[in-house]
């Protein structure tokens, strides 16, 4: 009878075993079901997540390359509507400046006098141009624009050290900021200013206006610019004679020659324009035979300094009698 019990003891625990067994087995199946099903669904989740971040990331990417291209779009159209203001500026005949001129060349004694003159740099081609004043003994005016890495800021330095005349030109160029107002202006000419300070450690008194003084771009009439120059003790000077570089780049360089040449034989004095720029090597190729024919003609070559009569096409003389 003990013997019996033993075994019906035993059997039971056998029986619980196997039910723990199962029961292990069976949670083990569920586990290994489940656990990838919820991963699954986990991974669906964020993986759906990710997806919907990464669609609002490339819609942002699309509309930020959009508004940068239409902002570069924009910039391109009013820097070529200022481009061709100016050219159309500087294309035009000046009867005010000409007719001053022909007065000088009738009163003159003397040599003639020219003042080679260069905007809108420094450039790629600074060094070059230099190169050729310097080959030449000749000294040259640089009206510059505001341009603060190494070279440029090097290039302002070696034209004074040269003992070139530097210039303003504004410091950003851009016609509708600078001739937004007065204010914005005056600012521009500053921020020039103490570049040019640093860089070169001497006060620039002298300026040319983008367009000249004669531009039809501004927003304001000139003569509130010119008021804030005359405060300021900065004198600006237009030109009489121009090479023609600036209303188009395909001119050769033999007629950017003769463009010059033919007006320096009218006036007594002569201020040239002429451009600094990487777009203009017709300019640069232009500048030797300039020089060699000038110096044939017998005239003086000079650096405008704050002593030279001013060539401008409003005359601050004239403004300050219309104001008295």
């Amino acid at each position: 009878m003990e013997e019996l019990n033993v075994k019906n003891e035993e059997l039971e625990r056998r029986k619980k075993r196997v039910k723990r067994m199962k029961r292990a087995i069976i949670i083990t199946l569920i586990s290994a079901i489940l656990i990838p099903i919820i991963l699954c669904v986990f991974l669906f989740v964020k993986v759906n997540s990710m997806q919907k971040q990464i669609d609002y990331l490339y819609q942002v990417r699309e509309q930020t390359q959009k508004e940068e291209q239409l902002a570069k779009e924009e910039t391109l159209k009013t820097t070529q509507q200022e481009e061709q203001a100016e050219a159309e500026i500087l294309a035009s005949e000046l009867p005010e400046t000409t007719e001053v001129d022909k007065e000088q060349e009738k009163k003159g004694n003397g040599k003639k006098k020219v003042y080679l003159t260069f905007d809108d740099g420094p450039s790629t081609r600074t060094e070059a141009i230099l190169g050729i004043l310097n080959e030449y003994g000749v000294k040259a005016t640089f009206f510059v624009v505001g341009k603060e890495d190494e070279y440029s800021m090097e290039m302002y330095k070696k034209i004074v050290e040269d003992g070139h005349t530097l210039g303003m030109h504004s410091y950003s160029h851009q016609y509708s900021v600078i001739y937004q107002s007065v204010e914005a202006f005056a600012s521009d000419v500053e921020r020039l200013e103490v570049l040019l300070r640093t860089a070169t450690g001497e006060e620039v008194k002298l300026f040319r206006f983008p367009g000249g003084s004669s531009n039809l771009v501004s927003n304001i009439g000139m003569q509130e610019f010119i008021q804030y120059l005359n405060s300021e003790g900065i004198t600006y000077f237009d030109w009489n004679v121009s090479s023609g570089d600036a209303t188009s780049k395909e001119l050769e360089a033999e007629t950017l020659v003769q463009n010059v040449v033919q007006d320096v034989e009218i006036y007594k004095s002569s201020v040239v324009l002429m451009h600094d720029a990487a777009d203009k090597p017709n300019t640069v190729e232009a500048l030797p035979k300039l020089i060699e024919q000038l110096q044939a003609m017998d005239v003086e070559i000079l650096p405008i300094t704050e002593e030279v009569e001013p060539i401008q096409h409003i005359k601050a003389d004239e403004l300050e009698e219309k104001q008295g």
